[in-house]
C-alpha cells in the first residue's frame, strides 16, 4: 500500500472511529469497564463506625488520636485486543474484508478507551503470536495500531487462538479488559480461554461475512483455502456440498456459543454486511448492570 493511500485510509478510520467512540460509546463504556483494583486516597481522622482494620497505626500514633487508609476505586485499567491476523479475516464479499471491518470495530474500541485514560495494547495472531504491542496511552500509539492493522502481513497463514491466548494469560501481568476478535474459523481453544477468563475480563467478537454462513447454488467454482494456500473445484449445485458446508459452519458457531457460554465470557456476533454499533451498544449496556 502507497504512504499516501496509508495516510488517507489512517485518517478516515480515525475520523470515524473517534466520532462513534465519542457519541456513542464513551459514557457506555465507562461504566461497562470499572477498573477493578482499589489504591489509596488519603488518610483523615477516624469517625465511628469506620472499619478498624483500615486504622493507620503509624498515623494514629504519630497525632495521638485515631486516624484511617481512605481507598478508592482505580479507574485507570489496561484494554488488550487480540487480534487475528490470519488469512480467512482477507475473505470480503461486498464493501469491506473481514480484515477492514475488524480494523474499524477495533479503533472505536481503543479510542474508547484512551478516552477514558485506559491503556490499549494488542497481541496479533495467526496460529502463532505475530506481534505484542505494550499497553500505552495517547492519540499517537492508537493510529499506530491502526496502521499495523492496515498493512501488517503475518508470517503464517493459519487460524489458531491458543497461543495469543497463552500471551494473554501470562504475558499480561496486571488483570486487563481484553477484546477477542476473530472470525473464530478454528476449534479446540476452549481450555486457553477458560485460563484467561480467570485472570482477565474477556469479551468475545465474532466478525464474519454473510456469504459464510451458506454456500450458494453457483454451479462449479474453483475455491481457494486462503490459509493453506489450496485450491479446489466444488460443485456448489450439489445438495450434499452445501449441506456439508452448512454442517461445518454450525459446529464451528455452536462451538463459539458454547465456549463463551461455559467460561461466562460476553460474547458480540457481528456481521461485516451491517453497522457494528448496535451489537457492541447491547452488550456494553447489557455489562453496565453487573
Amino acid at each position: 500500500m502507497e504512504s499516501s493511500e496509508l495516510l488517507s485510509k489512517i485518517r478516515k478510520i480515525e475520523i470515524k472511529a473517534r466520532g462513534m467512540s465519542k457519541q456513542l460509546f464513551s459514557g457506555h463504556y465507562s461504566s461497562a469497564f470499572k477498573g477493578k483494583g482499589m489504591t489509596f486516597a488519603e488518610v483523615r481522622e477516624y469517625n465511628f463506625g469506620d472499619e478498624t482494620r483500615t486504622i493507620d497505626w503509624n498515623v494514629t500514633a504519630r497525632f495521638n488520636e485515631p486516624f484511617v487508609k481512605t481507598f478508592e476505586e482505580e479507574r485507570e485499567q489496561t484494554v488488550m485486543l487480540i487480534i487475528d491476523v490470519s488469512a480467512s479475516e482477507s475473505f470480503g464479499s461486498i464493501n469491506q474484508t473481514k480484515r477492514e471491518y475488524i480494523t474499524e470495530v477495533c479503533a472505536v474500541l481503543a479510542f474508547s478507551a484512551i478516552s477514558n485514560n485506559d491503556k490499549v495494547g494488542v497481541i496479533f495472531c495467526s496460529d502463532q503470536v505475530e506481534k505484542f504491542i505494550p499497553p500505552r496511552k495517547g492519540k499517537n500509539h492508537i493510529l499506530r495500531i491502526i496502521r499495523d492493522l492496515l498493512e501488517f502481513k503475518p508470517q503464517n497463514k493459519g487460524t489458531d487462538l491458543n497461543p495469543g491466548l497463552v500471551q494473554l494469560t501470562h504475558g499480561v501481568k496486571r488483570r486487563c479488559t481484553a477484546f477477542l476478535v476473530s472470525d473464530f474459523i478454528t476449534r479446540n481453544y476452549f481450555n486457553n480461554l477458560k485460563m484467561a477468563k480467570s485472570k482477565h475480563d474477556i469479551i468475545a467478537i465474532k466478525c464474519f461475512d454473510e456469504l459464510e454462513k451458506d454456500l450458494p447454488k453457483i454451479g462449479l467454482v474453483k475455491m481457494l483455502n486462503p490459509e493453506t494456500g489450496e485450491e479446489n473445484w466444488v460443485n456448489t449445485n450439489a445438495k450434499s456440498t452445501r449441506e456439508n458446508y452448512k454442517s461445518w459452519w454450525n459446529n464451528i458457531s455452536s462451538e463459539f456459543n458454547e465456549c463463551c457460554k461455559k467460561t461466562g465470557i460476553d460474547r458480540v456476533v457481528l456481521n461485516t454486511n451491517e453497522n457494528y454499533v448496535t451489537p457492541l451498544m447491547k452488550v456494553f449496556k447489557k455489562r453496565e448492570g453487573k
